[in-house]
């Protein structure tokens, strides 16, 4: 079959389009995907790179996010049958292990996720448990193969992120850094949706304004403002409920000065790097709540997928490739020039 693999780690160099084996057969619980689309996240940059726990065999097939059409099924799986159009919940758990049994699979001693661990989606062919793949919901306006397979990885992270880790709550205010990621830009819309006052940053003012048009309250340039006093002045010095954060140790003390007394800070990324510094005195004093966080469990990926099929949150798409301009894809990513998500179509315009 035909793929976007890695031969190597040490960056974008050593991404190639070539043959590779099919995916393997499906067994008991397993599907086999035939994909239609992959979309891309920061995580496969970090992959390109090289991160402790990533690819160590190779050629190694890139890609977390995707979505096809179910080619084929193994024994006693009933969710899902030959034909559907599934999208795919990149996480992969055990389903045996304590926090899987309790319900928190992204918790999951052995999770793991494609694309870095485990084969990915930019491949005519997946094979994945079957809990992992979500019939696409039928819209009046029916998802492209591209918006179904930008939905999964962001979504389901920002969704925890927010409504589970920060319980954001109606009337408060949040502070969303990076507005041109995909994470970020999905936080922004369900922290509208949960009717939370949006302070959204880039250090691009086109981005700026198209995340005004998309329903942001405040726009904030982080390379000609300093975010933290604008975020005082903004908040009557009294700082915003929840800091939203994937950007690391760029960010982490702008973080802190813009948290309320009692707010939240939650994260799930470091793209700037991992390493901060943290006054305790600091911390315990303004009772302030630091909060980590990955992508989801089982529940929250069906509650996200049951809003999708509502209306709500549908992907927003920066620009479509097919599978021999991979790399064009991951450099615009690499140069943070996109708004929303970039996508490679294995069946390009189909």
């Amino acid at each position: 079959m035909r793929a976007c693999v890695l031969t190597a780690t040490g960056g974008l160099d050593h991404l190639q389009i070539t043959d590779v084996p099919d995916a393997p057969a499906p067994t008991v619980g397993e599907v086999r995907i035939s994909v239609r689309a992959a979309a891309l996240n920061h995580l496969d940059l970090f992959v390109a790179e090289g991160m402790p726990g990533g690819a160590d065999r190779f050629p190694h097939i890139v890609g977390a996010d995707g979505a096809g059409v179910v080619e084929s099924v193994g024994p006693d799986v009933k969710t899902v049958k030959v034909g559907d159009r599934v999208m795919l919940n990149p996480g992969i758990s055990d389903y045996t292990c304590e926090f899987c049994r309790a319900g928190e699979h992204s918790l999951c001693v052995n999770f793991r996720l494609l694309g870095e661990h485990l084969p990915g989606t930019i491949a005519a062919l997946v094979t994945i448990p079957a809990q992992n793949v979500a019939r696409i919901p039928q819209l009046a306006e029916e998802l492209t193969w591209a918006e179904a397979a930008a939905f999964s990885l962001v979504t389901l992270t920002a969704w925890r992120m927010l409504v589970m880790r920060a319980q954001l709550k109606a009337g408060e205010t949040v502070l969303i850094w990076g507005i041109g990621g995909g994470v970020s830009l999905t936080g922004m819309r369900i922290a509208k949706l949960l009717g939370a006052r949006t302070i959204v940053t880039s250090s691009d003012d086109d981005k700026l304004s198209k995340a005004k048009a998309l329903g942001a309250d405040v726009t904030l340039n982080h390379k000609t403002q300093k975010i933290s006093q604008e975020v005082r002045a903004l908040t009557n010095k009294r700082g915003v409920d929840v800091v939203f954060d994937n950007v690391g140790a760029a960010t982490w003390d702008d973080s802190l000065r813009c948290l309320r007394r009692g707010g939240r800070l939650v994260t799930c990324g470091a793209t700037s790097g991992p390493n901060v510094s943290l006054d305790l005195r600091r911390l315990f004093w303004h009772h302030w709540s630091i909060l980590g966080s990955t992508m989801g469990n089982a529940a929250e990926y069906a509650e996200i997928v049951r809003r999708l099929g509502q209306g709500e949150l549908r992907p927003i798409i920066d620009g479509v490739y097919p599978l021999e301009r991979a790399r064009d894809a991951y450099e615009r990513l690499a140069r943070a020039e996109q708004l929303g998500k970039v996508v490679v179509e294995l069946l390009y315009g189909v």
